[in-house]
């Protein structure tokens, strides 16, 4: 029986190029050879693609891009073609692909325009859609559908670039509706930068300003002081979420853009939590990943308050999978092993795909 060609895509354009790397070296070792035959797919920092044939631990050093034996590589968008085109001394092969796994982040990769390419070409590929994954990097629409479902987050307030003529009264109004200490991020964005907090008006002005560097809409958020938990969720038409976890942080200041646990940092598996809560976390991860369409994995990242309020802050669709990343940890603990995990995710997507096209 032949195997299923499985193209894994990594590096990208965006500041989370080194995590894609990382992640993508994780995917790719373990990928079940038995089964797949595995077709490996770079884009450089500068937005070059390139098929590469190498040794994969050159991958998360970035030495990939230097293998002699690189050669240019064209994602077809026509649906016949579904594959590449590989192209090496002024001449052109094809190459058909089976299934893809694009382990990208950030800008041009977990924000839905891979997944909108390969919409075009009509190949299976892993994970969330293009509008789920544009929804989900986009806080603001992430905010807007969690409201619609009576899914609570932090109260926030949208600025946009065409309000940047009137910034000072601005941000006098927000600040005066949110309070004193406020967290300040670009809308579209898949790591820290950009992220700022403000304790004063002038120190929002600012934050804001710093935010618009790396994007032309900012999220405000009032600041939450609360347990940082964590659940994944799984599948296609029937997800369902892992334990809730909970990240013990040293930092002063969570990075909720973090896919990984950080030096300094624990998850615990399953959180310290009433059993009630536990389900009822599940629930709200679940109903979250529904509402935004998401399909296939998602990082659900929630704040629980003091009080006992549950506030939802972040859906990732495209989760760090080192072995130490917390999507992987937390399915790990329903027994579900990185390579089962793999095989399933592009198991599920071939099957899924043949429903749709």
């Amino acid at each position: 029986m032949a195997k299923i060609k499985a193209a894994v895509i990594f590096g990208g354009v965006s500041r989370e190029h080194k995590l894609s790397l990382a992640s993508a070296a994780s995917v790719i070792e373990n990928i079940p050879r038995d089964k797949y035959e595995v077709i490996c797919i770079g884009i450089t920092r500068k937005g070059r693609w390139l098929y590469f044939p190498g040794d994969v631990a050159d991958i998360p050093t970035g030495k990939w891009e230097l293998d002699p034996d690189c050669t240019s590589a064209i994602l077809s968008p026509d649906s016949v073609h579904r594959g590449i085109i590989v192209i090496e001394n002024g001449e052109a092969a094809f190459r058909r692909i089976d299934v893809v796994f694009p382990v990208l982040n950030g800008r041009c990769g977990g924000d839905g325009t891979i997944q909108g390419l390969l919409d075009m070409s009509g190949i299976p590929y892993v994970g969330c859609g293009l509008l789920a994954s544009a929804a989900c990097m986009d806080k603001s629409h992430t905010h807007m559908v969690m409201d619609d479902f009576g899914i609570k987050t932090a109260e926030w307030r949208l600025i946009t670039d065409r309000e940047l003529s009137d910034l000072s009264s601005r941000c006098s109004e927000i600040f005066s509706q949110l309070g004193s200490q406020l967290i300040v991020k670009p809308a579209n964005s898949g790591s820290n930068v950009g992220v700022s907090i403000a304790n004063s008006v002038e120190e929002l002005e600012t934050a804001v300003k710093i935010a618009f560097s790396s994007d032309n809409k900012v999220i405000v958020e009032k600041f939450i002081k609360g347990r940082k938990l964590e659940a994944a969720v799984f599948g296609y038409d029937s997800p369902f979420s892992s334990y809730v976890g909970e990240i013990i942080t040293s930092e002063q200041v969570y990075d909720p853009y973090n896919f990984n646990v950080s030096t300094g940092d624990d998850l615990i598996v399953p959180a310290d939590i009433p059993n009630d809560m536990q389900l009822y976390i599940k629930d709200v991860a679940v109903t979250a990943f529904k509402a935004l369409g998401c399909k296939g994995m998602a990082r659900i990242d929630f704040f629980l308050t003091e009080d006992g309020e549950l506030l939802l802050n972040k859906i990732g669709t495209a989760p760090g999978l080192r072995p130490g990343s917390v999507y992987p940890k937390l399915m790990g603990h329903l027994g579900m092993t990185l390579p089962y995990l793999v095989d399933k995710l592009m198991e599920q997507a071939i099957e899924n795909a043949e429903t749709n096209y």
